[in-house]
């Protein structure tokens, strides 16, 4: 190959590297998505635990906190 074939190789490089970094890229966006879903479903069962326990449970309840002002 000779003094020709060393451009090619250097190309040749130069796409294996960039196919590399492109791939390790696409997986760490797969694990930050997966990490953002996780996250999600976190503070959407925190925030249904949140409502529940603000509810009043019983009629009662619901009276002493109109009385109170705090519903």
């Amino acid at each position: 190959m000779g003094a020709r074939g060393a451009p090619l190789r250097h190309h040749a490089l130069a796409i294996l590297l960039f196919l590399r970094a492109l791939r390790r890229s696409g997986e760490r966006a797969g694990r930050l998505a997966e990490q953002l879903e996780t996250m999600e479903n976190t503070h959407d069962a925190l925030r249904r635990m949140l409502e529940a326990a603000a509810r009043p449970r019983t009629r009662e309840e619901l009276a002493e906190r109109l009385r109170n002002g705090r519903l």
